[in-house]
């Protein structure tokens, strides 16, 4: 243990000013840890830090930046005000550069920005601007950003120059609520080589597209589009679809052969109007697939219509085709029975060739008690051999003679698995724990 005496002069041999003694990469680790706003406020500390976080390559504004304890939201002037102090202050390169901003007095101070950045070499870039009815237009220089290789744009107008050959360094590409045409889409996505993460929210109607990507790995969509065309996408492991274009000219596709080609596939999710969009493709009624997926472990289906014949049947075609899932999520937007026939594809002794060898837990959202939901209920039970938990949100009030019947129902079903539990969630815990305890009850 030191003695008070070598503590004294330890003391006395330290510097005043340990921080400012750390290698300069040490102190710009230190203030990216921080806010920005807490970061520059490390410049009152002494003359020596006064324009240390001027070189920070790493910038995020965003609404921790413009809004103050007393006054709440900056006005637009005083956020343009900040934003060209930076332009002026800053040296040296920066890589990542995020701006979420609600208002602004105009879009000058953003070109300005955007050039700044093409100067600097952006790498990490996320624009988030205020909406309009008349979104900011993307200046020049912001074609230059070449080095780009996470991209991140939203409620803007995407129009390149004449000239512009991509972003070829690109990693990933997320799009939300910007304008831009089917064909650049097309055309900056077949010239992004390195392209694994995507992202497409687009509100503007599209015709279609068609995307080409070798290292796509992620897909993730929610639009109002007539068709997509993924080819080229032999890597693609996580694909979501949400289509909201719900009028007749929305076209329909063979879900057999959209999904045929990606055999790296592990994560489906299909919600919004996607489901349709596949479903009776061709005025044919899908039964089975002419291939199985052994790599698909989660499955989501959104906004299901459950009772149509159509709808049932490519439901249960992709779960025929789907023997190794683990995970299984279904929200139902409203339950309708279209004849018997509906009734008949959820059957278990059509399923006599399928067993589901590693599906653990089953998810059904939104449900009130009927016939379609009680057999598809009953076929997954039974085909389950290590099914853990059956979750159920209802809708359906605590005091509801339709719970009893629903529970009694499940009691009567056959379980593959013997570790298989039922639990109806509501709001009210307290629900979730009586109905389980019920089953519990009325299985003993």
């Amino acid at each position: 243990m030191m003695s008070s005496e070598g503590k004294r002069h330890c003391c006395l041999t330290l510097p005043s000013d340990v921080l400012s003694n750390l290698p300069e990469n040490v102190i710009d680790g230190i203030l990216m840890c921080l806010p920005f706003k807490d970061a520059v406020r490390t410049s009152i500390l002494s003359d020596i830090w006064r324009y240390k976080w001027c070189r920070l390559p790493e910038l995020t504004l965003d609404k921790a930046v413009w809004t103050t304890k007393t006054n709440g939201m900056l006005c637009p002037s005083k956020i343009s005000i900040i934003i060209y102090h930076i332009l002026m202050l800053h040296v040296g390169p920066i890589t990542k550069f995020i701006l979420h901003i609600t208002s602004l007095r105009s879009y000058l101070e953003i070109d300005d920005l955007i050039y700044f950045l093409s100067k600097n070499g952006i790498q990490h870039l996320v624009l988030t601007l205020p909406f309009s009815r008349s979104p900011y237009k993307l200046p020049v220089s912001f074609f230059k950003c070449l080095q780009l290789r996470y991209l991140t744009l939203r409620n803007c107008l995407i129009l390149p120059p004449p000239n512009f050959k991509g972003f070829d360094r690109l990693i990933s590409l997320e799009l939300r609520n910007v304008t831009i045409s089917s064909k650049f889409l097309e055309s900056l996505i077949s010239k992004c080589l390195l392209l694994e993460q995507l992202v497409l929210r687009i509100s503007e109607h599209l015709n279609s597209i068609e995307i080409k990507a070798p290292k796509l790995r992620s897909f993730d969509f929610k639009g109002n589009i007539k068709f997509i065309i993924l080819k080229d996408v032999p890597r693609l492991a996580k694909l979501s679809l949400a289509n909201t274009r719900n009028d007749e000219k929305a076209g329909k596709c063979d879900i057999a052969k959209f999904l045929e080609s990606f055999t790296a596939l592990e994560h489906l999710y299909l919600g919004n109007g996607s489901i349709e969009f596949f479903a009776g493709a061709g005025g044919t009624v899908l039964k089975r697939f002419p291939f199985i997926f052994n790599c698909v472990k989660r499955l989501y289906l959104s906004d299901c219509c459950l009772g149509e014949l159509e709808f049932n049947s490519c439901v249960v075609g992709l779960i025929r085709s789907f023997p190794c899932l683990q995970y299984l999520e279904i929200e139902v937007l409203y339950l309708y029975v279209d004849g018997t026939s509906a009734l008949q594809s959820l059957e278990v002794e059509h399923f006599s060739d399928v067993t589901f060898n590693q599906l653990k837990e089953v998810n059904l959202k939104y449900i009130k008690g009927s016939k379609p939901l009680l057999q598809l209920m009953k076929l997954l039970l039974a085909k389950s051999p290590v099914l853990v938990r059956m979750l159920i949100d209802s809708y359906l009030d605590e005091e509801s003679a339709a719970i009893n019947i629903c529970a009694t129902e499940l009691s009567k079903f056959q379980r593959a698995s013997p570790k298989a539990e039922v639990v109806f969630i509501k709001q009210n815990s307290h629900l979730a724990k009586s109905i389980s305890a019920y089953i519990a009850k009325i299985r003993s």
